[in-house]
């Protein structure tokens, strides 16, 4: 059976000492494409544009610091621990996306106390193109031919020539896919609701389908904690589990809100 053979350079252009890898490219587009659908929500409802310049500036330090920390010591924390200057060598790789999205949380609430705008609007909002900038940073781990996916004998294995010559789920683009999928899903929901009293459905809505999408793409992956938990569920899919709660108590409390308000 004839596999794709995938062996493309990590490094997309240099010039001199200047460096651009695909993985960093695949990042900033992810934050580009963000930022355009910032762009068209606020226009949508009358906002001012200049303040997305700072919300962009929140949102990238929030989802760099929080997907290198979620890394470094949710996935291999005795390393870092006892190497702690190695948190900072973001170069070497290693991002967790569920740090990122603690970060985002996190960075979401400081951006509202700073700007007056309600965090569960927020919430909903940013939610939205987060799914999309997701995307294009796993299609940026398939050209590091990183996170791998576990041996397959179907058609469509990929064969990661940098690191083996086993045919692999290309898990990376499960993952994108599933991805732009939620980003469209959202958006829809986004537009129908955004005129509604629903504050933090869509954001509910975001991180239990991001994260249950997460939970079963694990299983085939392969293992990416430097450590056994000695459980059937990997380190991922534990950590996936709180936040596809999280989400359907979003929506369950948003939706009981909206009702009682109806009622009144």
């Amino acid at each position: 059976m004839q596999h794709l053979i995938w062996n493309v350079d990590p490094l997309f252009i240099e010039f001199g000492f200047l460096k651009i890898r695909w993985y960093g490219l695949m990042f900033a587009t992810g934050f580009v494409v963000s930022f355009m659908t910032m762009q068209w929500i606020y226009k949508r409802e009358g906002k001012n544009l200049e303040e997305l310049d700072t919300l962009l500036w929140y949102m990238a330090v929030a989802t760099i610091v929080g997907a290198r920390l979620g890394h470094t010591l949710l996935y291999d924390p005795a390393y870092y621990l006892a190497n702690p200057l190695k948190i900072l060598a973001i170069w070497e790789g290693g991002l967790a996306s569920h740090g990122a999205t603690l970060g985002i949380i996190l960075g979401l609430y400081l951006y509202s106390k700073h700007s007056g705008d309600g965090y569960l609007w927020l919430l909903d909002r940013v939610s939205i193109p987060t799914a999309l900038a997701g995307a294009c940073i796993r299609i940026g781990n398939f050209f590091n031919s990183e996170i791998l996916g576990t041996p397959t004998d179907s058609a469509w294995g990929v064969v990661f020539e940098r690191v083996d010559d086993l045919p692999r789920h290309p898990v990376q683009l499960y993952e994108a896919a599933s991805y732009v999928l939620i980003y469209l899903l959202s958006l829809l929901i986004y537009r129908k609701t955004c005129d509604k009293p629903l504050s933090g459905f869509v954001f509910g809505c975001f991180i239990s389908l991001l994260f249950f999408a997460r939970f079963l793409l694990e299983y085939f992956k392969t293992e990416q904690a430097m450590y056994d938990n000695g459980l059937m569920l990997n380190t991922g899919q534990l950590l996936s589990i709180p936040f596809v709660v999280a989400g359907l108590g979003f929506m369950l409390w948003s939706w009981r809100r909206y009702q009682r308000s109806l009622s009144v």
